[in-house]
C-alpha cells in the first residue's frame, strides 16, 4: 500500500477519460487548452495529480517513436511535476501501451493495474476500471491480445504512420474498444464496478473506490462506510475529483 501524507493546505486531484486525440487532433484541441486551464487552476495547492487512464484516446511507444501531438498537455504535466506535485498515471483501456517516456521525461508514476493508497487516514482502491466486473467481457478477450507480448512485438514492425492511423480507427469504429457501450447508466445497484467493489469489501474495507472509464460522473454510496466515485470525462462532463485530506468531492469545471 502506498501512503501519502495531505500537507495542510494542500489537496490531491482526480482526472480521467480525457481522450485527447479523439475524434481527431483539431477537434480535440478545445478540450486539451481546457484541461490547461483546469492544470493551471489546481497548480496553486495540488499536492498530488491521480490521472485515471485514458489521457490520450491512443497511446503506444515505439522503440524511438511517440504518437504526434498532445505537445502543450504533457508540457503542462511536465510544468507541475517540476514545481513538485507529484502525478500518479493509471494506464486505461486507450493508452495501455506505456514503456517509460512518461516516467523519463515528466517523472510520473505509471501504474498497469489496480493500486491501494492510504491518504491520510482514508484507504483507497484506484484503477481505470477496464476488464474488472461481470461485464466488459468483450474488453476482457480483446485486452489479452493487445497486452500480449507477441503482439506488441508484431505491431512495433508496422510503420508508425500506418500504426497509428489504424489504430486510432479502430478506436472510433469499435465499441469494444471505445467503451461507448457503457455510456448509460444502470442504476446504483446494478452498476458493474460497484458490485465489484462491493465484493473487494468482503475481504477488506475501503474508504473509497476511485475508477474511471465508465464516462460517467457517480458517487454512490456502499453501506455501512464505503463510497464508490466515478470521475465522469473530459468530453461532456468535464468533472474531476478533490481529496482535501478528510472528505471527497466529485465537481465540475466550468471555466
Amino acid at each position: 500500500m502506498i501512503e501519502i501524507k495531505v500537507p495542510k493546505g494542500k489537496q490531491i486531484y482526480f482526472t480521467s477519460d480525457h481522450h485527447f486525440g479523439a475524434p481527431s487532433k483539431d477537434a480535440s484541441k478545445p478540450r486539451e487548452i481546457k484541461f490547461i486551464k483546469w492544470l493551471d487552476q489546481i497548480k496553486k495547492d495540488a499536492d498530488a495529480l491521480f490521472i485515471v487512464g485514458d489521457l490520450f484516446d491512443f497511446w503506444f511507444e515505439y522503440k524511438y517513436v511517440i504518437p504526434k501531438g498532445f505537445t502543450r498537455v504533457l508540457g503542462k504535466l511536465a510544468e507541475l511535476s517540476d514545481q513538485g506535485v507529484k502525478i500518479h498515471f493509471f494506464v486505461g483501456n486507450h493508452d495501455m501501451w506505456m514503456k517509460g517516456y512518461l516516467e523519463q521525461e515528466i517523472s510520473m508514476r505509471v501504474y498497469l493495474k489496480p493500486q491501494q493508497f492510504k491518504l491520510n487516514n482514508k484507504i483507497f482502491f484506484i484503477g481505470h476500471g477496464d476488464g474488472l466486473g461481470p461485464n466488459d467481457k468483450g474488453y476482457k478477450r480483446l485486452k489479452k491480445i493487445f497486452t500480449n507480448s507477441f503482439f506488441r512485438w508484431v505491431f512495433r514492425w508496422i510503420h508508425p504512420d500506418l500504426g497509428v492511423r489504424l489504430a486510432h480507427y479502430m478506436s472510433l469504429k469499435s465499441k469494444l474498444i471505445s467503451g461507448s457501450e457503457d455510456l448509460k447508466f444502470l442504476g446504483d445497484h446494478e452498476e458493474w464496478l460497484v458490485k465489484y467493489s462491493k465484493r473487494k469489501l468482503e475481504d477488506k474495507h475501503y474508504d473509497y473506490f476511485v475508477f474511471g472509464h465508465r464516462h460517467l460522473p457517480l458517487k454512490i454510496e456502499i453501506p455501512p462506510k464505503s463510497t464508490y466515485v466515478n470521475l465522469g470525462d473530459w468530453i461532456t462532463h468535464y468533472t474531476f475529483g478533490i481529496f482535501d485530506g478528510e472528505k471527497f468531492f466529485l465537481k465540475e469545471f466550468e471555466n
